[in-house]
């Protein structure tokens, strides 16, 4: 940091109050100076020659001459904007430093990761019409003369798709890491099976997707109103799709990470294997309510071993470290008429049905575990003992934070009450059908992940954050941006940015900005221009 203030006091820069960027999530460290660099038709961006960081400077290259109209180019080295790898240990894998001088911008990272973290900022220290999807040659490029270094808070930043109720095109997946990426988010959990419909090709069990896969009709209206559309409704991504999301989130530095369901939440497969079931006899159907079914796989050894190569497919697609096995709202009834499953009770010595839901995650987690990967679960996974290796997503409140991190296990805080996407964020008599709730924007970016009821060793054990999304009552791309952006906004700063740091009004500022930001990017966000459908209409001719 030092040798970036001396270059300012060479200069005769004079650090400059209340002129803040209006970056989101904010930096640890901004100094503002006063003047900006200027970008013309012949600016470089030079990197060094490692592919990774090549990458980063083609796709600023990418977006700087779409929007701008000009045509801007890499080059090995420095150029007008230079990407360069630091040796400050202190920036870690995501963090980064950028300095912006009268002669160009140079961004320094340990990782072509940090870079890219630094390149969002950059972008978002232009004109807001750098996200224009149309060149936009009128607007003079600046950017404010400023020394910034940011470290994120956190380690996991997330944002979670559930798209079992209602089904959402690759194109729209893809926006969404790109949004994911653009709030320097770096975890996309993609909720890829449920009672209302298994959205994952699965070679060996092709009858997931040929029967799993498709629903008779989907509620309509509230649950409450218990009414039905009449109109089937299926969907399902094949694995060649998959590689190509997971080839577009690396590319933008965001791991995916699959979530397939179990014991509970197993209806779309029952219905194509009724042999894993209760009752083998039965006719399933794939789920066409919300809420809970009793239908739950039973552990017999035949179930554990289709589970197992259900995830070894999954595991041999997905590189993610982590894989989430649900382990939610797992219903014990079934499991406590079947002769079979109080046999197992006795025979493996188990407490009770909690002990065998127990039983059953920890069988899955020792598999995942031999195939080198980590195993997350819903915090339901503590009832009955934790597994060894597991990591808790703490989401009916934050206890099952608290207890899983005083054993030592990592955890990933997801309350239902800050960070589930789905509840209200407005008067529910002014909004679309959602599921109930109200967690408005201020109410999202109030959250501080860490309980203050942990020691310091204890919350070291939390890794982060993350927003929850359930599509029970979102049919289309456009309501799940309504519903998402820009309360998924605060949370990036929840996650990334020091507690001490956050300020809400201060936040509502940048986001003012932000969200032409949104507008440009074709965001559907609360409080853009909507239709009666709300749907995103183009601001009118800006």
């Amino acid at each position: 940091m030092k040798h970036f203030l001396l270059t300012f006091l060479c200069l005769g820069l004079l650090h400059v109050v209340g002129a803040q960027p209006n970056i989101i999530p904010k930096p640890s460290q901004i100094l503002l100076a006063r003047g900006e660099w200027t970008m013309k038709s012949k600016t470089k961006i030079g990197a060094p020659e490692d592919a990774k960081w090549s990458h980063v400077a083609g796709m600023l290259a990418s977006q700087l001459s779409k929007a701008t109209g000009m045509d801007i180019k890499t080059a090995k080295g420095k150029g007008d904007i230079t990407l360069a790898i630091s040796s400050d240990a202190s920036l870690g894998e995501e963090g980064y430093r950028l300095l912006s001088t009268p002669k160009g911008v140079t961004i320094q990272a340990q990782t072509a990761k940090g870079a890219f973290y630094g390149v969002q900022t950059l972008l978002q220290m232009l004109p807001a019409e750098i996200f224009s999807p149309v060149a936009v040659p009128a607007v003079k490029w600046t950017v404010p003369l400023a020394t910034i270094k940011d470290v994120p808070r956190y380690g996991y930043r997330g944002l979670m798709l559930d798209v079992c109720r209602h089904f959402m095109p690759i194109e729209f997946v893809k926006k969404y890491i790109d949004l994911i990426a653009l709030h320097k988010q770096n975890q996309f959990h993609w909720h890829l099976t449920d009672d209302q419909g298994w959205r994952i090709e699965i070679k060996k069990y092709p009858e997931l997707t040929t029967i799993g896969s498709k629903r008779r009709e989907t509620m309509k209206g509230h649950y409450s109103d218990q009414k039905y559309d009449g109109i089937p409704y299926e969907g399902f991504y094949t694995q060649e799709q998959i590689k190509e999301v997971l080839k577009y989130a690396e590319d933008r530095f965001v791991n995916v990470i699959p979530e397939i369901e179990m014991p509970g939440h197993a209806l779309a497969a029952l219905a194509a294997y009724p042999q894993l079931g209760n009752n083998p006899d039965k006719i399933y159907k794939v789920g066409t309510k919300w809420g809970v079914y009793d239908d739950v796989f039973m552990p017999r050894e035949e179930t554990l071993q289709f589970l197992e190569n259900v995830l070894s497919e999954v595991i041999e697609l997905f590189p993610s470290k982590y894989i989430h096995i649900g382990g939610d709202e797992c219903p014990k009834t079934q499991w406590e008429e079947s002769r079979f499953a109080q046999d197992l009770i006795k025979k493996e010595n188990l407490k009770d049905e909690h002990g065998l839901q127990s039983y059953v995650i920890k069988r899955i987690d020792k598999f995942i575990t031999a195939k080198g990967r980590r195993m997350i679960g819903w915090d339901e996974i503590l009832e009955g003992g934790l597994s060894p290796n597991a990591t808790v997503m703490s989401w009916r409140g934050i206890e099952g934070g608290i207890t899983a991190a005083k054993e030592n296990h990592d955890v990933i805080m997801t309350p239902g009450n800050f960070v589930y996407l789905d509840h209200y964020q407005a008067d529910a008599k002014t909004q679309p059908v959602a599921i109930g709730g109200f967690t408005d924007l201020a109410e999202s970016y109030s959250y501080d992940p860490t309980p203050k009821e942990l020691s310091t060793e204890e919350a070291k054990h939390i890794l982060g954050v993350q927003g929850n999304v359930w599509t029970e009552y979102m049919k289309t791309p456009a309501y799940v941006e309504y519903m998402v952006w820009p309360r998924a906004v605060a949370l990036s700063e929840v996650g990334w940015t020091s507690k001490e740091s956050k300020n809400f009004e201060d936040f509502s500022k940048r986001l003012e900005t932000h969200k032409k930001r949104l507008d440009y990017l074709g965001v559907n966000y609360f409080g853009a221009p909507i239709n009666d459908k709300f749907e995103y209409v183009w601001p009118a001719k800006k």
